[in-house]
């Protein structure tokens, strides 16, 4: 099959298995374009729950499709690359939360969405780098444990002084390559343009930001701004739907470092397969299920 046919094959195979793709804005430009829906994890899973669809092929990392199914658990849920990770999801795991738990039980706990269900399950309430800034300060306890993206929780903590935010040891292995010099360097390249950056970035890289957002925040923002030229510090996924959404406007990465691998794994023959087979089926066990739910459910009510 050449791609023409690919592409046709998978949208016969979506309408007869009612199925909907979605895409992360991380995915390969091909994949975006194949996708019904394309954006951050979190919006994604919720505009599948609220589809007629029977099968979500989620087109993004293993955390991501659980969330779907967390959010959708009558849907079939699939993952078109088995191993497509994250990371820094890996970074925290729910057995070293229950000990921390055991430990310090008057702690809240807030997770970022970038992780396991065993680890939602394990914490109060659920964050993206949207919302972050305001679930924390919505919390009544002074005392958080922040888990896993160190870099995200430390951002959150200078804008929260009244609080104490613990940071758990954790971080993009992506967005935390990225280093201070760069982004130096690439001003000195494009003077008149602005600076764009991920929270997940580490303090350096923030700090010399003009404008810090999730990368729903930066996409909506560069559409916004009456600024034409833009160095972008996210994942270089990004630069696809800033590029279509911006025709007469330029934009470059900070750093050939921002290319997630896992992000970079699923081809339109996985979308296909996936489809073609319902392979690979991302299922949770409801216990946890339901636990991680209430902390996803806790989140959305503060949104």
């Amino acid at each position: 099959m050449n791609e023409k046919e690919m592409i046709e094959e998978i949208q016969r195979l979506k309408k007869e298995k009612n199925a909907v793709i979605l895409a992360h804005n991380y995915q390969i430009p091909e994949v975006q374009d194949i996708a019904d829906l394309v954006g951050d994890s979190l919006k994604l899973s919720q505009e599948a729950s609220k589809t007629e669809a029977d099968v979500v092929v989620f087109a993004g990392v293993h955390f991501m499709a659980e969330s779907a199914k967390i959010l959708s658990p009558d849907k079939k849920v699939l993952l078109p690359v088995y191993d497509a990770g994250c990371p820094m999801a890996d970074m925290v795991d729910a057995e070293s939360l229950r000990i921390f738990k055991k430990e310090y039980p008057d702690i809240a706990i807030v997770c970022y969405v970038n992780s396991s269900a065993e680890v939602k399950a394990e914490s109060d309430i659920c964050c993206t780098s949207s919302n972050a800034l305001k679930i924390v300060k919505s919390l009544k306890k002074d005392k958080i444990l922040f888990v896993p993206d160190q870099n995200l929780g430390s951002y959150i903590k200078e804008q929260v002084p009244e609080k104490e935010i613990i940071l758990w040891e954790g971080y993009c292995i992506t967005h935390h390559r990225v280093k201070s010099i760069e982004v130096s360097a690439a001003r000195k390249g494009h003077p008149d343009a602005l600076v764009l950056a991920h929270p997940e970035c580490t303090k350096a890289v923030v700090e010399k930001a003009d404008f810090v957002g999730s990368t729903a925040q930066i996409i909506e923002y560069a559409k916004q701004s009456a600024h034409k030229k833009f160095i972008i510090g996210t994942e270089m996924g990004v630069l696809h739907q800033l590029r279509k959404d911006n025709p007469d406007k330029k934009f470059y990465l900070i750093s050939p470092a921002l290319t997630c691998y896992n992000m970079k794994k699923t081809s339109l023959e996985d979308i296909y397969n996936a489809l073609k087979s319902e392979q690979y089926e991302i299922k949770v066990e409801e216990e946890i299920r339901e636990r991680a739910f209430f902390s996803l459910d806790q989140m959305l009510k503060t949104n």
